[in-house]
């Protein structure tokens, strides 16, 4: 048998970029498994031009590994598979794909009989192709685990994970689940298919996953996932392919469809436009299975949309898995024009075709006569047979391939039959290079090294850094170093100096990202200076001094003259503490020392005195001092911190002794005279605040900052020497709010004009700028359509679809990043608007009321009229007034409570999605008259009943009335008018306001308002209640003690702070130490026992009053002290029997039945008493709902509550709460119906609506 024969084989999955223009001096590395490759016995790396060739000699099974090529910014690896004894064809023309190869693989891997032969691998090399930058260069990679594309056979089940890592977000992430390129899979939950999340609180790590549950066949094809959060966005592609068993009576043309999809990885002749898919046609002719070809006509989705009407072109779409569908219609409306038919073709070329870089690509027609010879050009040069391009004939039907598509196929195509031609042109598509994560800012010291660090989104990608718009380069002084570690790039410079300030840049082919450096002068500041010392002969003398820098050595000199150490004379440098320290004190050791820091221009300087006589000791005291930013910022200093981030303020303090800390903060700037005025002083007692001070520092830290927590914060030191202070201005900033909903202004065939008003707050910082988001009215995707902040609050939104109906929104973004998006703008279609309506007349008119009539446009439009609105305004004037809220769909409108003899014009326009018509106007103004209309007030439902306040708290009550004319409104407290010193009355037509600013305990009572117009009035009466903390209890005194315990009585406090007691709280303490330590709290009577008290010990008790406000300021304490007698004796107390406390549960109020509407909140109460407290389980329809996120369940003193958030109808059902303890259980039930938000507007309801009016 002869030896087969050798071919020259590529081993590349995929291939390296190329360019027309040739790069020969490249250099090229090969990898294996990641690993360099060297030319050695086994390997023969070789380059001629710029073919660069690897041979593998003595090939065994052990080299069938991973192997990669990298040519300057390009990488691409490849697989090398070995099969034992098999032949390899000669010609590759023959060679056909095997059907289980992975879809991902547009060149088949080498499977030959290659054991003990070499094997030459080959790449042509070039320059990569320049790209647009990407818009999106600040979106960021969010995903830690991608879902992985995957493989199923129909009725078994899969699973796709991603996970997202949460140590970095203050929530949880969005997550979103898409099949194709719009369908949202979370509305599509059910039985076959299951969204699951989780959250690692270890690893924090947020987890979400996707079960596809017994898939069938129409399951396979493109999937992708998102997940987003705040300004942050990140996705990813996925396919999932699902395999059907293969049956030996028939064959289905579908199921081969679907094989062959997932084998020959390719698409119908109309070439899907779909990134990451090969393009082309289904053929059976090369597959080794005998096909009986189906006799169903094929589907011509162009013909079918011509016949249908634009209202079922998305159903179509949806049906034939049309993705670019405004296209296809753009397309459409120039295919309907009626085309010249061709002799020669009776199927030409689509006008345009779309593949991604490394592809293939089929291009189709069908001739007239099947023996015609066929010529393909390319920019008009004739196109020859080569590897990537192929030619076929198939009976009447034509093709060319083009494999592994390349920037330069991106190109005019022609097909030429004799004189008569057809036209297309390929468009290639290259992924570009985007930055995952960005540069940061930085701020070093002068001397120190930095490093800018980024990652992009390839590996082996070329990235260019620039300072300042001026590119970096490695020069010789190694100051700029440039590493590549796989996707991270970093840029390294040594030794900065001030000249290396500024704004650095590094940029890809898809993005940029910009940080910038800041070098500071090191400042040596001095912690302690060194003092004067007057010591006794004999004694040690220590001088001793701080200073910021641990690594700045000095010299100490006495008298000028340097200091050299010796027996008795010690220098230590230990941290960025310097001593002097002289044994032995003589008299010739006294004078002037002096420390100099190296390298810093100043000194210490102390002075040594020696005493002779004996004299006492005074210890040293130095006042306290505050060393507040020791890094150059001033004292008075703002500091602007995230709202949601931590803020720690580390101040060093020097003092001996130690001084105590005290933290305050106030409002607003100003001088405070003590801790006391407009201060509140901080402490560990509120959770999210710590106070620390450690030897040197006091650190205060505040977790999660709100923005209440903005202020000014005074730091206070205290000792006996003295009191420093130093305040700190503290900012909180946030992401604006949202801004509101934004209004359409006008809409053409494909685009509107949309408006909108900035945020009312704007975070504290200024918006930089606003992103807008489109989706169609009843889907549940959201396009963005900028990404980058756009300036404007105008916008022109382009490329919709006409005759569809959209719907927008807005985000402003601020420079911490964007905020949550505005309320969706009013439902729009791209069409125009109808014209005026016609022969608008007055019906009839009275003192208050006019009747107008019209007749509907004569031009309605494509889009279906929603109503008609009513305007007018007062002659002499451009204010328009809308006569009711809202449209309304009859001819004639009824517009009432009009203003008596004013000349009155009116106006109405029709609607329709795209807005109003052109206004159709009476010809001159109609006079109106006007009659008196009863005042009325109308006291809101939280006024109804007593309104409770603290003392200090601001009262602002808001009484709305009617009355025509204006009614005058007069408010008293028991028949006396209001001092206008203390309470604030302001009047307008439709309400009135009271305002105390700082309500106080002489403010509570009833108020009465009346509204009066001529002899008309009424009157509505408001109680208000102000509560403040209570004063301490009286006569605490113990009535016996015996053994461990002692019995204790007391009486209510005078003052219970006008509200109810609700408690109190029982102290007790060791008269040794004076330590108290709370017994009870929120104890209701006024007397009782403390137990386990110590023997031989002396104790002292006191009481605080509790009510709703709070704890009383000052205690009762007890006037005399009680003793725990020792003795010998050992008390037996006196049997009693124990009682049964047990009770069964029993529900005391049961639950009711109601019906709700959908969309508000609704809860569900009961109460239940039993011993031991019952465990509650709450049931829908039988099933535990327990664990449930919809539902929230209250306890508060046996009163239970279920709270049901936004119900739907699928919420109504039976619900049961049971209650369950050791004696029993007891169970009670309601039934929930919940109604539809909106009712149907019946002709009773209306004509009730009409007769009420």
């Amino acid at each position: 048998m002869p030896e087969p024969t050798k071919k020259t084989v590529s081993a590349f999955t995929k291939k390296p970029k190329t360019q027309t223009t040739e790069k020969p001096d490249v250099k090229v590395r090969w990898q294996r498994d990641s690993k360099d490759i060297s030319s050695s016995y086994k390997y023969t790396i070789s380059a001629e031009g710029n073919m660069h060739s690897l041979t593998i000699n003595n090939v065994v099974q052990e080299d069938a590994v991973g192997y990669a090529v990298i040519a300057g910014v390009s990488k691409v690896k490849f697989e090398l598979k070995i099969k034992e004894s098999e032949a390899v064809s000669p010609d590759p023309a023959v060679a056909e794909p095997k059907p289980e190869e992975p879809k991902e693989t547009p060149s088949a891997p080498t499977e030959n009989s290659l054991d003990n032969k070499p094997i030459f691998l080959f790449v042509l090399l070039g320059l990569p192709e320049s790209h647009q930058p990407d818009t999106r260069q600040d979106l960021t990679g969010l995903f830690t685990e991608r879902p992985q594309s995957g493989e199923v056979n129909v009725g078994e089940n899969i699973t796709f994970v991603a996970r997202v890592c949460g140590e970095s977000l203050l929530k949880k992430p969005t997550v979103k689940w898409f099949k194709g390129k719009w369908m949202d899979l979370a509305s599509k939950s059910g039985k076959h298919l299951q969204l699951k999340e989780h959250y690692d609180r270890n690893t924090k790590v947020y987890t979400f996953e996707m079960h596809i549950i017994a898939p069938k066949a129409n399951f396979a094809g493109a999937y992708r996932c998102e997940v987003s959060f705040r300004d942050k966005f990140d996705s990813c592609n996925f396919d999932l392919a699902v395999h059907e068993a293969r049956t030996t009576d028939g064959f289905d043309i579908r199921t081969a469809f679907r094989q062959c999809f997932v084998a020959c990885d390719s698409f119908l002749s109309y070439s899907s436009t779909d990134a990451g898919e090969d393009s082309g046609e289904l053929d059976f002719s090369r597959s080794n299975i005998a096909v009986h070809v189906s006799t169903e006509p094929e589907v011509d989705v162009w013909e079918i949309l011509q016949k249908s009407s634009p209202s079922e072109y998305e159903k179509i779409a949806f049906q034939y898995g049309i993705t670019d569908l405004r296209g296809m219609l753009k397309r459409l409306k120039k295919m309907k024009k009626e085309e010249k038919k061709s002799a020669a073709f009776l199927r030409k070329l689509d006008p345009a075709y779309q593949v991604e870089k490394g592809r293939k690509i089929k291009l189709q027609i069908e001739v007239d006569n099947p023996d015609a010879e066929v010529k393909w050009l390319k920019n008009g040069q004739e196109i020859h047979l080569t590897g990537r391009y192929i030619f076929e004939s198939v009976g009447n039907k034509r093709f060319l391939t083009i494999n592994n598509c390349t920037l330069a196929d991106d190109a005019a195509y022609t097909c030429m039959i004799g004189e008569e031609k057809t036209v297309t042109e390929l468009f290639v598509k290259e992924p570009p290079v985007l930055i995952v994560r960005n540069l940061e800012d930085q701020m070093v010291m002068k001397g120190e090294r930095v490093e800018f660090e980024c990652e992009v989104s390839e590996e082996g990608a070329q990235v260019k850094w620039e300072k300042d718009g001026v590119e970096l380069t490695r020069d010789e002084s190694f100051k700029y170093r440039f590493k590549k570690d796989g996707c991270k790039h970093v840029l390294i410079i040594n030794d900065v100096t001030k000249e290396d300030c500024g704004h650095y840049r590094v940029k890809t082919s898809g993005g940029q990202s910009l940080a910038e450096l800041m070098v500071q002068e090191k400042q040596l500041e001095v912690y302690q200076s060194i003092a004067d010392l007057t010591v006794k002969a004999k004694d040690q003398a220590v001088f001793k001094c701080e200073v910021s820098d641990e690594n700045v050595k000095g010299i100490w000199y006495k008298n000028g003259v340097e200091v050299k150490p010796d027996a008795r004379t010690h220098i230590t440098h230990i941290g960025r503490i310097h001593k002097l320290t002289i044994d032995d004190v003589k008299p010739e050791d006294e004078g002037d020392y002096t420390f100099v820091p190296e390298g810093y221009a100043f000194n210490l300087s102390a002075k040594l005195n020696l005493l002779e006589v004996k004299i006492d000791f005074v210890p040293r005291q130095d006042p306290p001092k505050i060393h507040l930013d020791c890094m150059g910022r001033t004292a008075e200093s703002t500091i602007l911190v995230v709202a949601g981030n931590k803020l720690r303020l580390d101040v060093p303090i020097t003092g001996d002794p130690a001084p105590t800390v005290v933290w305050t903060k106030r409002e607003k700037v100003g001088i405070v005279t003590s801790p006391s005025h407009n201060q509140k002083v901080l402490t560990d007692s509120d959770g999210r605040v710590h106070v620390e001070s450690t030897k040197g520092h006091c650190i205060f830290t505040i977790e999660g900052v709100e923005r209440q927590d903005e202020g000014v914060y005074s730091v206070i030191v205290r000792n006996p020497a003295g009191e420093d202070t130093a305040d700190i201005n503290v900012k909180v900033v946030d992401v604006p709010e949202p801004p509101e909903a934004p209004r359409i202004l006008s809409v053409g065939e494909d685009s509107c004009i949309v408006q909108w008003d900035p945020p009312l707050f704007d975070g504290g910082q200024p918006v930089i700028g606003y992103v807008l988001e489109r989706k169609k009215r009843k889907s549940y995707r959201w396009m963005r359509l900028n990404f980058d902040p756009y300036k404007e609050t105008t916008y022109e939104a382009k490329r919709m679809i006409e005759g569809v109906a959209y719907e927008m929104r807005v985000y402003a973004v601020n420079a911490i990043g964007m905020s949550r998006p505005s309320a969706a703008s009013q439902p729009f279609v791209p069409v125009a608007p109808t014209s005026e309506p016609t022969g608008l007349c007055v019906d009839d008119i009275s003192d208050t009321t006019i009747c107008l009539k019209w007749r509907a446009p004569e031009r309605i439009g494509s889009a279906e009229l929603e109503g008609y609105g009513v305007e007018y305004c007062k002659e002499g004037s451009d204010e328009w007034i809308p006569a009711f809220k809202g449209l309304t769909d009859r001819t004639s409108v009824i517009i009432r409570d009009l203003p008596t003899r004013e000349k009155m014009q009116f106006r109405v326009r029709a609607y329709n999605m795209a807005g109003p018509s052109p206004p159709a106007t009476l010809q001159q103004a109609v006079t109106i008259r006007e009659i008196m209309q009863r005042p009325k007030i109308w006291v809101p439902r939280n006024l109804r009943q007593t309104l409770i306040k603290k003392v200090g708290e601001t009262i602002n009550l808001v009484i709305p009335f009617q009355g025509k004319p204006r009614p005058q409104v007069t408010w008293t407290k028991i028949d006396e008018p209001l001092d206008p010193k203390q309470v604030s009355i302001r009047n307008s037509n439709t309400d009135t306001i009271l305002f105390i600013r700082r309500s106080e305990r002489k403010d509570s009572g009833k108020y009465d308002v009346q509204v009066q117009i001529e002899n008309v009035e009424d009157r509505a009466s408001v109680n208000i209640q102000i509560v403040d903390l209570p004063g301490p209890p009286q006569n605490l005194k113990a009535i016996d003690v015996w053994g461990f315990n002692v019995a204790l009585e007391w009486k209510p406090p005078k003052d219970n702070g006008n509200c109810d007691i609700t408690g109190y709280t029982i102290q007790k303490a060791d008269k040794k130490t004076m330590e108290w330590y709370t017994v009870f709290e929120q104890y209701r009577r006024t007397n009782c026992v403390v137990s386990d008290l110590i023997m031989g010990n002396e104790y002292v008790f006191r009481v605080y009053a509790m009510n709703m406000v709070g704890l009383s300021p000052e205690p009762c304490l007890s006037k005399d002290s009680a003793y725990i007698q020792k003795t010998g004796i050992v008390y037996k107390p006196p049997s009693y029997k124990e009682r049964d406390f047990s009770e069964v549960p029993k529900f005391t109020h049961p639950l009711m039945s109601r019906s709700v509407i959908a969309g508000y909140s609704a809860t569900l109460s009961c109460s239940v008493r039993g011993i031991p407290k019952p465990k509650i389980t709450w049931y829908k329809n039988k099933m535990d709902i327990t664990n449930e996120a919809k539902y929230r369940m209250f306890s508060n003193q046996g009163v239970l509550t279920l709270e049901i958030r936004k119900p739907c109808p699928f919420d109504g059902g039976v619900y049961m709460c049971k209650a369950i303890n050791s004696s029993g259980e007891d169970v009670v039930e309601c039934k929930l119906e919940v109604r539809r938000k909106y009712m149907p507007l019946t002709q009773d309801l209306l004509r009730d609506l009409l007769s009420n009016s």
